[in-house]
């Protein structure tokens, strides 16, 4: 992993920055992560296809694997499937937090009964961003029971990365019309598209310019990977250039079926300059967590 590690490492350096902010790693409860990767092993019907876990390590190695790339802040991922899971998600996330001061503090939310309490809770601890999870947990954005968390992120400023695309396989209730109308009523709220939105990357690109808080990330975005399955539409890049300011380095990090340093690489493929790379990969989660 050495040799990999410094190809991390050069590519930000020849950026000039002091590293990478890496707005959507997972780390999780052992029990749920071991859990994750059964899944994806199983080819499962979220993913239909052969995805071999590349960090399929220890957390302390996992952790030293980040730090060794350069990865100066990250994120605990985390979220549930069912009802009665966030809460205590939240607590071990929050548990992590302070054992790993790097990570920024994470906390993820469900539409049940106590879940503007838990959110609240979380945030008044210090929860820096949230994670929801429409495809995995089957829940609509819009159900009444989520309507005071959005208000409440909203005025808290605190971001949410959802995974609302309808990629790798669709949702009851993924899409960007869901997101439309959630949007619609919470326009200050902090959403990072998660996976840029894939495969309706013009489609939620189009809310990141109807809405100044919203935001994308880059998570699995332009790999070769992703591109065989749902390529990123080549009459779309300018409008990546013109996003620039809110497009957020993410990879998935352990749960990925290549290197670490192929997800770097494909942005540097889209050829939109170093400036561009420089606020996709540091600048702009800087901006949002990091400046005071």
């Amino acid at each position: 992993m050495s040799g990999e590690s410094d190809d991390v490492v050069r590519f930000w350096e020849r950026l000039g920055l002091p590293g990478l902010i890496d707005v959507h790693t997972h780390f999780m409860p052992e029990q749920v992560l071991r859990k994750v990767w059964a899944y994806f092993d199983s080819a499962g019907p979220l993913t239909g296809m052969e995805w071999p876990i590349t960090y399929r390590h220890d957390e302390d190695e996992r952790l030293a694997l980040l730090r060794s790339f350069g990865v100066r802040r990250f994120t605990s991922m985390l979220y549930p499937h069912k009802a009665g899971m966030a809460a205590w998600l939240n607590g071990w996330a929050a548990d992590f937090a302070r054992r790993v001061p790097d990570c920024l503090h994470t906390a993820t939310l469900f539409p049940e009964d106590g879940v503007e309490r838990y959110v609240r809770e979380a945030v008044e601890a210090g929860a820096r961003i949230f994670k929801s999870h429409l495809q995995v947990g089957a829940y609509d954005a819009n159900d009444p029971l989520l309507e005071p968390v959005w208000g409440l992120l909203a005025d808290a400023g605190v971001p949410v990365v959802m995974h609302c695309g309808s990629g790798p396989a669709p949702g009851k209730y993924t899409g960007p019309e869901p997101i439309g109308r959630l949007l619609a009523r919470h326009p200050r709220l902090r959403l990072v598209v998660a996976h840029m939105g894939m495969p309706e990357y013009a489609e939620f690109l189009a809310l990141a310019e109807a809405y100044p808080e919203v935001r994308l990330d880059t998570t699995m975005a332009f790999t070769d990977f992703s591109e065989d399955l749902t390529p990123f539409p080549a009459a779309e890049r300018g409008r990546l250039a013109d996003l620039g300011d809110r497009i957020l380095l993410g990879t998935d990090f352990p749960n990925i079926p290549y290197p670490y340093v192929h997800q770097l690489h494909v942005l540097e493929r889209l050829e939109l300059g170093d400036d561009w790379l420089r606020a996709v990969c540091y600048g702009n989660a800087h901006a949002m967590f990091d400046r005071r």
